[in-house]
């Protein structure tokens, strides 16, 4: 059975992690089969993505088993699985949906906060685990998590293991919708759907502005939106957009 399934639909490609007896723990498998996932994401035929689960669990981090022996060198663990990994989902040019069916702990909340926007099923949870075995929060979880909640409300999540319910997360900011567990999948195909047809390289330009939103100056943050949308202005989905409006009509945007 492979470790990661992809399908797709229309301009949709769905990723899911697929190892439900382990509620899809990340071993170094994983890691190989999601890199594969990943770059086939690049394609220009693909304009949204979305991550979730097989079974009951999202992703609950690491697969201890790997463990059992010696853990060896985390540090070069992290660097060489899931360092390229969370990277890899950033660096796509184009929306990345998180649809969170079940558990989602230690890295795997992390691998949901990489996202662009996580969509919670009401039987989902979120637990940043790592405390709990007296870890630190690794994956760009500290990084991810503080710019979803705040400083505060992050130290106090990932200092005590707390799990939220997917409504907590809900208020809190991590998540943007919960639905029920059955009308999950259709949901975020649906959002995905709605994403995939809109200017695909306007929104990856628009997520490169909000990663460096948060450590940028004024003066960096406006001269980086200035050239960024000179990029804009010469792209086809721009042509189309203003077209359409001047001719009071849908636009028709093809990613390009």
């Amino acid at each position: 059975m492979a470790e990661v399934e992809t399908t797709r639909e229309g301009a949709v490609l769905t990723i899911t992690l697929n190892r439900p007896d382990v509620l899809n723990a990340l071993n170094a498998a994983t890691h190989k089969a999601l890199a594969g996932a990943l770059k086939a994401a690049r394609g220009d035929d693909v304009r949204a993505v979305v991550i979730t689960g097989a079974g009951r669990g999202f992703c609950v981090g690491q697969d201890l088993t790997e463990f059992r022996e010696d853990a060896g060198d985390i540090g070069s663990r992290l660097r060489g699985n899931y360092h390229p990994t969370i990277k890899a989902i950033r660096a796509l040019e184009k929306p990345v949906i998180a649809a969170v069916n079940g558990a989602a702990a230690g890295a795997g909340l992390s691998l949901a906060c990489a996202c662009d926007l996580r969509i919670a099923s009401d039987q989902a949870t979120f637990v940043p685990a790592f405390v709990n075995i007296g870890l630190v929060p690794d994956s760009g979880g500290t990084f991810f998590v503080t710019r979803l909640v705040g400083q505060a409300r992050a130290f106090e999540w990932l200092c005590s293991g707390r799990r939220l319910t997917a409504a907590e997360a809900q208020r809190w900011g991590v998540v943007s919708e919960v639905v029920e567990a059955d009308a999950l999948a259709a949901r975020a195909a649906e959002v995905a759907s709605e994403l995939a047809a809109l200017p695909t390289r306007a929104i990856g330009m628009t997520k490169r502005l909000l990663d460096r939103a948060a450590t940028a100056t004024l003066d960096d943050q406006l001269e980086w939106e200035a050239q960024l949308q000179t990029a804009a202005t010469q792209t086809e989905d721009f042509r189309e957009g203003v077209a359409a409006f001047l001719e009071k009509r849908p636009p028709d945007f093809h990613g390009r």
